[in-house]
């Protein structure tokens, strides 16, 4: 059977319960409507602050919560140290109306300043900067100055506060078109660059139609539907205007103005939101489609982050070649062009993330990168380590609910333990170097739900222990009062110094210069962005830096130029630099540039490509892209050798590069036994990615290879590549016909009879039921069913005996359109009987194994259910079985396909394009041509049955949930 499950993240189903916060030892006073009265004292110490363990140089204190706010998306703080919250009560509202929970919520979702007046480390104050019918369930907020931008699909909106109320005057849509309305896979949250540019990013819940302030026209999108009702059409393979494939996700960037955009990354799931620290990298999250794949990732400029396949026509499931893991496959890891995944983090749904660069928490601190794990409970924390020109992301737990990592993964039994209704939505810097940590506060994460009619939030402050932070008072009307407003530690707070000091020139040049001593490294960053952008003068000291002993000065110096338009003349110069970071910024910058004026640079990248840089080689990708087959040529004379000696840099540029004009060496070293397996399959995938028929000649000849490694994969590739980049160079038609067996005719002439309105119902009942437990007489039912026609009569009476079948892809495909007679299981009441895990095993064996993994053991045709006790507890996971088509995995939504031949297909949706794709319950693919296709329909129900439908009683669901949220 096919577990349904959501592992997105996204913000729901607020449970407040009557004990609230019972152990976190204080008195709760702000009682709400519906919560019984009750009082909690703290024992001690130890069991106070609400209750947050993180290290012990640090302390948590809850700087506020519901009523003052509800439920909060995302969330910035000004200069005054005020937290600025998105609320989303109107998240989701065809499924919970908001009227329902909060009533005063009907004129739009609303925005809250929150603010701490009396100084004593707890916000007492809440008002309500706008409430606007164009906010339903916005995910993104920055406050720059007197405007606040907030994000919420379709629209980007800025509300301009000119007379100081904190009240907006104006308000503009400064670009709209993004997918994703009232759905977590849209428009994410704006950050301030350090170079003074707009940042943010969108899910890939498309398509994404935007055309910014000078008329230039994002077009991007996938595959991926559903979520939400609103999110009905969308397809990959969409150019925009400079003539690239966008596909999902995206990250992006625009000038203040609203012209400008670019795509700086894509291919996403759904990053909650992109950072940057002060030397311009940026950073992510991102979320999975199965239980073990989250990731935190180093975003290297034109990354392709390698969700869908490279045109967002296909799901990586159908990507996904023999011998590869779901981490592997999931992120298109083995694919050239695809960046570098970064942190597997595991099981978990990824929200907000910020760079921490202030000194107020201690230099250990410093250059510290926060992510939000809402599906874990805690906050994570890394501390980057270059290596070559990317990075090494050792994670470490810094705050959580629970005091070890492995205390929160123990969900069975734990529908009362209030420590895992921390759900940290988004982390923030204040302009005191305190970090603020906004809490949706919900006993589960996930499931595109809203149960809890309260919406209850809250806010904690993280500070150093035993010192209190102040903010500091920022005067804009000074040069030295605009500095120290560029050297804060909140993000959006810097953009205030930086505007205020461009608008001066080159009049405050030795003001700035004098940061590029700064004892804070990141301080001495942001003065190198502003100096470039402070006329003539500022940009020629930057230029100077390219010449600096310090590696960061230069690359840097390298970006800021780059951001204005002044960088050219120095790319052979910069392509010769001793540090990879630096060269990898060339090659990043030499993209758009012609073959002739980036050949020598790029040579120089070649000669110093040390074979094992991941980063490097996409950076040298990027650089060769459209250039591939000249830079091929200079490739095969620098690294001279034959196809069977290879050295790590020919090799691994070859696979990158993949011209056609590769192809017999690809083809030699891929079927050569002087070559090692890892390497043969390396080649081969190369041969895979050159969209021509001499690459798929090569295939086929690889195809009948001796060595069965070799075979094995080529075969695969053919058998992939006629759905796809290869349909129209070879003749695929099959040289056999099938044979219809005695058996089958048996069944035809049986569907005469349950065609035959003039027969006795009872007759055709019968005959139908002697079909149902056929494997053909079964698939004919089907086909019947989908096509209208077989009677509602004759279904009802066939079900049990359908749900017996042989053949499980008939029983599974037979549940969505077959009625289901059996009772209705109550979650509630099975979640309090007793599983037995023995006996839960051997259900998984006998009923879920010829879908999915558990451990060693399962199918891989349903989602791997292996750790999916780190996603959800024991209530979340019976709702998943009892009711699987309440919310459906991505990718594991079912259709059905009629030929114009009159053939029915069921299954998952693998590719869409010129060939459709689908794979059934059985595990196989089945490839129909777009232009044969005579209906297409995406089935409201989950390929799995219902538990009734497999004989499953309440014990029997007691004893597999037992099993499956076993901690082993």
């Amino acid at each position: 059977m096919t577990f349904v499950i959501h592992t997105f993240p996204r913000f729901l189903v607020f449970s407040v319960a009557s004990i609230l916060l019972a152990f976190f030892g204080f008195k709760y006073q702000n009682h709400q409507p519906g919560l019984p009265q009750k009082s909690f004292v703290a024992i001690n110490a130890q069991e106070d602050s609400s209750r947050l363990f993180l290290p012990d140089d640090l302390e948590a204190t809850l700087w506020a919560e519901a009523p003052l706010f509800y439920n909060p998306t995302n969330m910035d703080i000004d200069a005054k140290g005020r937290v600025w919250i998105t609320e989303a009560v109107n998240y989701r509202d065809f499924n919970t109306k908001p009227a329902e929970r909060l009533s005063h919520k009907q004129k739009g979702d609303r925005v809250m300043i929150l603010e701490d007046k009396d100084g004593d480390g707890k916000a007492e104050s809440a008002k309500v900067y706008v409430e606007d019918t164009l906010l339903t369930a916005p995910l993104g907020i920055a406050v720059i100055g007197n405007k606040t931008i907030v994000s919420c699909a379709p629209n980007l909106i800025i509300y301009t506060d000119t007379d100081g109320d904190d009240k907006p005057d104006h308000r503009e849509v400064l670009l709209t078109g993004f997918g994703g309305f009232d759905h977590d896979h849209s428009l994410h949250s704006v950050v301030s660059g350090p170079d003074g540019r707009y940042y943010f990013n969108t899910g890939n819940a498309g398509p994404h139609h935007v055309t910014d302030k000078s008329g230039w026209t994002l077009r991007s999108g996938s595959l991926y539907t559903g979520g939400t009702p609103y999110n009905k059409s969308n397809e990959g393979n969409q150019k925009s205007d400079d003539g690239r494939v966008w596909v999902g996700g995206l990250a992006l960037r625009i000038n203040p103005d609203g012209t400008g955009l670019k795509v700086l990354g894509h291919n996403f799931r759904n990053s909650y939101e992109v950072c940057l620290d002060s030397y311009g990298n940026m950073w992510q999250n991102d979320n999975d489609d199965q239980v073990i794949t989250c990731r935190v990732s180093f975003l290297q400029e034109n990354g392709n982050a390698g969700y869908f396949s490279q045109d967002g026509t296909r799901f990586w499931q159908a990507d996904r070649r023999p011998g590869q893991d779901i981490f592997t496959t999931h992120w298109h890891q083995e694919d050239p062009g695809v960046m570098p995944a970064g942190d597997n983090t595991g099981a978990g749904s990824p929200t907000g993330i910020v760079y921490y660069e202030g000194d107020a928490l201690g230099k250990n601190y410093r250059g510290t990168l926060l992510s939000c794990e809402a599906g874990r409970n805690v906050i994570f924390a890394y501390q980057p380590e270059k290596n070559g020109a990317g990075f090494n992301l050792k994670r470490r737990d810094l705050i959580s609910s629970f005091p070890q990592a492995s205390e929160r993964y123990e969900w069975y039994e734990t529908d009362n333990d209030f420590r895992k209704w921390f759900r940290p939505s988004d982390v923030s810097v204040g302009p005191d170097g305190a970090v603020y940590i906004a809490d949706w506060y919900d006993p589960i994460v996930g499931g595109h739900g809203m149960r809890d009619k309260k919406g209850y939030g809250r806010i904690y402050r993280i500070t150093p222990k035993g010192k209190k932070l102040t903010i500091p008072q920022l005067d804009p009307n000074t040069t030295n009062g605009l500095v120290e407003a560029l050297k804060n530690p909140a993000v959006n707070v810097r953009a205030l110094g930086f505007e205020g000091l461009r608008s001066k020139g080159d009049a405050v040049v030795e003001d700035v210069m004098k940061l590029l001593s700064a004892e804070n490294p990141f301080h001495r960053a942001r003065a190198i962005w502003l100096l470039a952008q402070l006329g003539q003068k500022g940009k020629a000291e930057v230029v100077k830096l390219l010449q600096s002993p310090d590696a960061s000065f230069r690359l840097t110096a390298f970006r800021a130029l780059k951001s204005v338009d002044a960088v050219s003349p120095y790319f052979k110069q910069m392509a010769e630099d001793p540090d990879a970071a630096v060269r990898r910024e060339v090659g990043i910058a030499l993209r758009d540039v012609p073959y002739e004026n980036a050949q020598e640079s790029i040579y120089q990248l070649l000669r110093r490509y040390d074979g094992k840089d991941p980063w490097m080689l996409e950076a040298i990708g990027t650089a060769s892209d459209g250039k591939e087959s000249e830079v091929y040529s200079y490739v095969s004379e620098h690294y001279k050798a034959d196809p069977y000696h290879f050295s790590p840099q020919r090799a691994n540029l070859t696979w990158r590069l993949h011209p056609v004009e590769a192809v017999d060496e690809l083809k030699a070293r891929a079927g050569s036994d002087q070559v090692q397996p890892a390497e043969r399959r390396k080649a081969l995938t190369a041969i895979g990615f050159i969209k021509d028929k001499k690459a798929a000649d090569a295939m086929v000849s690889l195809s009948k290879s001796a060595f069965q490694d070799v075979s094995t994969q080529a075969s695969w590739w053919l058998n992939f590549r006629k759905t796809n980049d290869w349909a129209d160079l070879l003749n695929w038609e099959e040289a056999t016909t099938q044979v219809m067996t005695p058996a089958y005719r048996k069944m035809l002439e049986m569907k005469k009879t349950v065609s035959d309105k003039n027969q006795p119902m009872a007759a055709r009942i019968e005959t139908a039921k002697q079909m149902a437990s056929d494997l053909n007489g079964g698939n004919i039912l089907v086909d019947m069913r989908v096509q209208g026609q077989l009677p509602d009569t004759i279904a009802r009476s066939v079900s049990e005996v359908i749900f017996k079948n042989p053949d499980q892809n008939i029983r599974v495909v037979a549940s969505q359109f077959f009625p289901r007679n059996g009772k209705v299981l109550k979650t509630d009441f099975i979640a309090r009987m007793n599983g037995n895990v023995e006996k839960g095993e051997k259900l998984f064996a006998n009923t879920c194994a010829a879908c999915h993994k558990h451990g060693k053991a399962g199918a891989d045709i349903g989602p791997d259910l292996t750790l999916i006790h780190k996603k959800f507890d024991k209530n979340g996971l019976l709702d998943a079985i009892v009711n699987p088509s309440a919310s459906m995995v991505f990718g594991y939504e079912s259709y059905t396909i009629v030929t114009k031949k009159n053939e029915t297909y069921f299954g998952f949706l693998l590719s869409d394009g010129a060939n459709v794709v689908l794979k059934d319950a059985a595990g196989q693919q089945h490839s129909v041509k777009a232009d044969q296709i005579k209906s297409r329909e995406k089935m409201p129900s989950s390929l799995m049955p219902e538990p009734t439908a497999l004989g499953l009683n309440e014990q029997d669901l007691a004893d597999l949930t037992g099993y499956l949220m076993s901690f082993k």
